[in-house]
Parts: C-alpha cells; structure tokens; sequence
C-alpha cells in the first residue's frame, strides 16, 4: 500500500472520529458507525421480524380460519405494527442500546450530548422510520395489491422512502431524520468479555483509560462495592453504579455499562495496588491519599 493510500486511510478513519472533553479535560472519542454496517444492522433486524411475522400469521390464520371472524385480520395488523415499532424501541431501550442486529455489527445508540439514552429519544429516533420506509411502502403495497394507485404515484412513494433512507449518506455523522430529531449517534460499541476472574488484567486492546484524577475519587471500600457489583451481573444495579460514577468524574455515556465498571474497576484496583507498595491506604472516597 503506498503512501498516499496510508493517508487517505487515514483521513477516513478520522473523519469517523468524534470526540468530547470532559469537565477534567480528558479527551474522548467515539468512532460513528458506517453506512454499510447500519445497514447490515437493519438487514438483520428485518430478517428476524420477517421471521417472527411468520410465525405470528400463522396462528393468526389458524384462529381467523376457526373463528371466521375479520377480527384475525385487525389483530394481524396492530401486532405487525407492534413488533416492527416496539423491537426497535424495547431493544435501544435497554442496557447495550442495540438491536440484535446492532449488536452483531458492533454498533450502539448514543446520545450526542454525552448523558443516557432517554425514552423520548428512542421512541422518536425510531417512529420517524415509519415515515421514512414501513408507511410509504405499506401504502404502496396496498395501493398495488387492490390496483388503486397510478404508476407516477409508486414512482413518487418509492423517492419518497428512498429520500428519507439515505438521507444518512449526505451527511458526515451517518445520521438518519430519526438520529437528527432524537439528538442521536450510532456508533462503534466497545466490547469487553466479563472474566471469571474480573480483577485480571485481561485483554486491554481498546481498553477506556481513566486519569489519575478520576481514579482518586474513590476508595477500597468502593472498589469492593464495585466488585459485588460487577459479580452479581444484575444489569439496573450497573446501570445505577456506572451512572453514579460517569456524574462523579463528568463522563458521557459512550459505551455500555458494564465496559465502562469492568475498566473502571481494573484500573482503579491496579492503583490502590500501586498506592499499596508505598504504604499508602486510603479506605473510602472520605480518606484523603
């Protein structure tokens, strides 16, 4: 590869980048998501709603055959309705802010402003998909199937949803309309494997660094806190101990909860260690060092 290529390389990958300074001058970065991975993302995403529609259009069939009822049939829309909305909600909602397909490609939800994903950001973000691919598209199936609607007409739904879907390429934070209103990235997750052993040093590739200052604010009392914490695996206690923690030393929510403890925890326990060898032992976050 030659030279100008490491370059172009180069200023791609840092066109990706995005960074905030937090309150003690500590500069992070968040890598946006490609195009191409969000797309895999909702690839997977619809494959397992097709899936799931299946299986729930059968018994649905089954019960509208056996009652003769056009109920079936209403029911049938209000749950496709409810399963293509509510998978992307519950999912962003929850602890890794990812969908299943989201998770395969390595990618989260996060909020540009740095604070925790709210509800009203996630439900926003993903009711603007309706209008930009399921409404039209269902419209224009309708339309077909009863052949209600002109060919300039399907040409104008099929820009429409178009327009909308790739409204993410002309811009250089990959946002959808849904990102833009909701205040939203979608960006690379860091992933960390919760050894049995969670004070191991582990693999440190990408590991999220801490300052010193940072680390100072708490003791060996909150370290072993930390630790039960992390042991118990119980995702809202973590999600309460990492937001504590992130309020304390002015972090953003950039990456998922149990990432940020399980770093936090090995470094802050690697310098009470340090502090250890010169006979210093502070026992909680009122100790002075």
């Amino acid at each position: 590869m030659t030279a100008a290529s490491n370059l172009k390389l180069r200023e791609a990958r840092a066109k990706k980048i995005r960074q905030f300074i937090t309150p003690e001058g500590v500069d992070l970065e968040l890598k946006i998501a490609s195009a191409g991975l969000r797309l895999g993302a909702l690839v997977v995403d619809l494959t397992l709603i097709v899936v799931a529609l299946l299986v729930f259009s059968f018994l649905i069939a089954w019960v509208g055959v056996g009652s003769k009822s056009d109920i079936a049939y209403i029911v049938w829309m209000l749950g496709f309705f409810a399963l293509r909305t509510f998978w992307f909600i519950g999912f962003e909602l929850g602890q890794r802010a990812a969908t299943p397909g989201k998770r395969l490609m390595g990618i989260r939800v996060v909020a540009r402003d740095g604070g925790r994903l709210t509800a009203d950001a996630v439900v926003a973000r993903n009711l603007i998909r309706e209008l930009e691919l399921f409404l039209p598209l269902m419209m224009l199936g309708n339309g077909i199937s009863e052949d209600a609607i002109s060919g300039w007409t399907v040409l104008a739904g099929v820009l429409w949803s178009l327009t909308l879907s790739l409204f993410l390429l002309f811009n250089r934070d990959r946002m959808r309309m849904g990102d833009l209103i909701a205040g939203t990235w979608v960006v690379m997750a860091q992933r960390v494997k919760l050894d049995a052993d969670i004070g191991v040093a582990g693999d440190q590739t990408g590991a999220i660094a801490f300052t010193e200052a940072e680390l100072s604010v708490y003791g060996i009392f909150e370290l072993q806190e930390l630790e039960r914490v992390l042991r118990a695996r119980d995702a809202r206690a973590m999600r309460e101990v990492a937001d504590t923690i992130r309020a304390k030393i002015g972090r953003p929510v950039a990456e998922e909860d149990d990432v940020f403890l399980l770093n936090y925890y090995r470094q802050l326990k690697a310098r009470l260690e340090r502090k250890l060898l010169f006979g210093k032992r502070r026992e909680d976050k009122y100790a002075s060092d």
